[in-house]
């Protein structure tokens, strides 16, 4: 049984989810940035051409996350959720460090860009474990009958770090000019980024290792511990994983990243108008996690499931239609706000959904290689995809492509067991 205090569950939550808000900070920090560090690295004429490569160097690093749910999964199973998350953080802080000192390319030339590409890279691999880290232990931390609320703050810090990143850019915007922010604000960041994870680390090192690890880390041989032969005799669970993940990373993409672009390029909108737009709206997205978090320890996960699955396929293609023909900000926002209440079913309990069906012993791992392939193949493309369809005249394609995605999710919540009641984590809790 879980032997931690509501006060000792509460402390153990925070000091995991900030951890998540940083490395989310540090990840997004760079997307934020490169139109003002890419000519550092990059140098071209043509401004582009510098974009292009920063942004290769981007999808690079979102390509490692898989490995890095692979590699760090397998040493959260091992080693425990606490070792893990305290490396994950530690390579994160060390790698934005890295970056904001290194060097431009005027100074070592072609070493610039290949420092930049390899601690990228590594990056990936940190980012790509947080997930399943962090997702098993809210899960294992959390008491009983809150998994769902205290789960669903993973995608509260994941946010969070999305718009604390957007706060700094408007900050630096604000304070200094264009040419500084090139030369030398676009580090700032960085540092910040690396000074927090340090703070974090610290608190890391002061969290409890769940109840759950303890409890099985001396009854399970360790070279079966976070094994992909052991996780594959669980085809069932993986490819649920996969399934319930299709559809909620291609909306998640749609509505929290390429929504952006499609209210500038599609409807006109201006760049600060659909700045205040993304950041009202991803506040409240931010907020309403919890609300829906703790509604699933009410009626069960499904319901919530279901939700996003049915109104996602009904909806997604009337709204971002909706979009041309009301494209006053007002309209803009609800809209947005709409879609993103809907995804906010599958977004607020997938963490615990996931945790729930794996036993202890690969946990880690099968919450997080499961989820990072899918992410990296699909949620990875939607921003290319959907340019793709612009391109060649056929926008509306792309609509229909993300609510038949939804469809196929929603085809696997209605064959998947309801979790909450039938849940691994019960079953180990109450051994």
């Amino acid at each position: 049984m879980q032997n931690f205090s509501q006060r000792q569950i509460t402390a153990n939550i925070i000091k995991g989810s900030l951890g998540n808000m940083i490395e989310w900070f540090d990840w997004y920090i760079y997307a934020s940035f490169t139109v003002y560090f890419a000519p550092s690295f990059f140098p071209s004429t043509n401004q582009t051409a510098e974009l292009l490569s920063a942004a290769g160097v981007f999808a690079v690093g979102f390509l490692m996350r898989p490995l890095g749910s692979l590699f760090m999964g397998k040493y959260a199973d091992v080693r425990g959720r606490r070792a893990a998350l305290t490396l994950s953080v530690t390579i994160m802080a060390t790698c934005s460090m890295i970056i904001a000192l290194i060097p431009s390319y005027k100074t070592i030339g072609i070493f610039a860009p290949a420092i930049l590409i390899l601690v990228r890279m590594v990056q990936g691999l940190s980012l790509g474990g947080e997930y399943g880290i962090s997702a098993t232990y809210l899960s294992e931390m959390a008491s009983s009958n809150r998994r769902g609320y205290y789960a669903s703050f993973q995608y509260v810090t994941l946010i969070s770090g999305q718009l604390a990143a957007l706060a700094i850019q408007g900050i630096l915007q604000f304070f200094l000019n264009e040419s500084a922010l090139q030369a030398w604000g676009w580090r700032i960041p960085f540092v910040i980024g690396a000074l927090g994870a340090i703070l974090v680390l610290y608190l890391r090192l002061s969290m409890d290792e769940t109840q759950q690890f303890k409890n099985t880390a001396n009854q399970k041989d360790k070279a079966s511990r976070g094994s992909l032969r052991i996780l594959m005799q669980y085809p069932r669970q993986v490819l649920t994983v996969v399934g319930l993940t299709f559809g909620g990373t291609i909306a998640f993409y749609t509505y929290t990243t390429y929504m952006q672009k499609y209210m500038i390029n599609s409807l006109g909108l201006s760049n600060r108008i659909v700045t205040a737009i993304n950041f009202l709206a991803l506040l409240i997205f931010m907020a309403i996690q919890p609300l829906f978090g703790a509604i699933s320890d009410k009626i069960g996960r499904k319901p919530l499931l279901y939700w996003f699955g049915i109104l996602g396929t009904l909806l997604t293609v009337p709204i971002f239609i909706g979009l041309k023909y009301f494209s006053s900000p007002i309209m803009a926002f609800l809209l947005m706000l709409g879609g993103l209440l809907i995804v906010s079913g599958y977004t607020s309990i997938n963490a615990i959904v996931k945790a729930e069906m794996f036993p202890t012993e690969i946990r880690a791992l099968g919450v997080g290689l499961p989820y990072g392939l899918t992410v990296a193949i699909f949620g990875g493309t939607v921003e290319y995809v959907a340019l793709w369809t612009k391109s060649i005249g056929h926008e509306n394609i792309f609509f229909f492509y993300v609510s038949f995605a939804i469809l196929v999710s929603l085809l696997v919540y209605i064959r998947m067991l309801e979790t909450s009641k039938h849940s691994s984590l019960e079953q180990i809790e109450n051994k």
